[in-house]
């Protein structure tokens, strides 16, 4: 889960894996596989990178 801000402030986690696709038009939204739309004010870029770091520290945890 990823950390994300509102336009009007408020804080939510969202599940990664349920993002359809964003858009910047300038502010962002996430439209989710349910059909749901999130407006928030980080940027498609930095939103990105929190999924691919979070990505990154679920999976390098696991044992082979």
């Amino acid at each position: 889960m990823i950390n994300l801000t509102r336009l009007n402030g408020e804080k939510i986690m969202l599940n990664s894996d349920l993002i359809e696709f964003m858009e910047e038009t300038p502010d962002t939204i996430i439209t989710l596989t349910t059909g749901k739309k999130i407006v928030v004010v980080e940027s498609v870029k930095r939103i990105r990178d929190e999924i691919i770091r979070f990505q990154k520290q679920i999976h390098t945890g696991l044992k082979r």
